[in-house]
């Protein structure tokens, strides 16, 4: 019994921290799945020429800001299991603004006229050698998530629980502050349809001074401020490992002192 009230308080100082209070930002940072290979930001989509750049292996990855923008790059591969040469793939940008609810939920609100997907459907398609690409606009409702570092991988991680309430693969982070792609309407051409933008005026010398922003960003793009992340220069994390360190130890010495 004495042993189980440790391990309570063990979990009360170090863990539980970790997962309460959800805010922007707790999520602050660029998060991506275990092939570390898909990460927001200008290696992910050109605004200027409207390309998608296909990363080597399938993933996800999401950016949050702490003052409530986010962006999103996924690579996905469905397969066929009647035919395997029939693979379906996507490749998805979105960004736009986020919020955090009471209960946990997390609420993602696209930018409409941004979004952009390429779409590779051999077998149902005209020509099989061809990929689809169009505008893309989809709103996202998260259930609730989790923040926690993974014993295993030694990163923070965070787990997203989708509308359903079922598990995304997790995310790990990878970049703080975060990768992105600048926050305001990107390619603007209705000025009823650019929610969460303040760049409304759709003219030719609008236009062109938002490529003019663009190509200067990503111009800059590699001289961001976003650093990589890992588990052990996170000096916060420090604190809980060492003290979770010191409360196994002492629980250890209790057991052997009364054995």
């Amino acid at each position: 019994m004495f042993i189980i009230s440790y391990i309570y308080i063990l979990l009360s100082i170090f863990i539980i921290p970790i997962l309460a209070d959800p805010s922007m930002e707790e999520l602050e940072g660029t998060w991506t799945s275990k092939s570390n290979t898909v990460f927001t930001g200008p290696g992910f989509y050109d605004p200027i020429d409207e390309l998608l750049i296909e990363p080597d292996l399938p993933g996800i990855s999401y950016s949050f800001t702490a003052d409530g923008h986010y962006e999103e790059a996924l690579y996905r591969v469905v397969s066929n299991a009647k035919n395997h040469s029939c693979p379906i793939a996507s490749i998805t940008y979105q960004h736009g603004t986020y919020e955090i609810v009471s209960n946990g939920s997390v609420i993602l609100t696209p930018i409409a006229v941004d979004g952009r997907q390429l779409l590779s459907d051999p077998c149902n398609q005209d020509n099989p050698n061809e990929s689809q690409y169009s505008r893309y606009v989809q709103p996202t409702f998260f259930k609730t998530y989790q923040k926690f570092v993974d014993p295993y991988h030694g990163r923070w991680t965070l787990q997203i629980y989708q509308f359903d309430g079922s598990k995304m693969q997790p995310l790990y982070l990878a970049y703080q502050p975060p990768l992105m792609l600048p926050t305001y309407a990107l390619n603007p051409t209705d000025s009823a349809s650019e929610t969460a933008s303040t760049l409304r005026n759709s003219n030719s010398n609008s236009k062109r001074s938002i490529k003019n922003k663009l190509k200067r960003s990503l111009e800059n793009s590699y001289r961001t401020n976003a650093i990589k992340k890992n588990y052990f220069e996170d000096s916060k994390f420090d604190n809980y490992w060492w003290g979770s360190v010191i409360c196994l130890g002492l629980i250890s010495s209790f057991v052997f002192l009364k054995n």
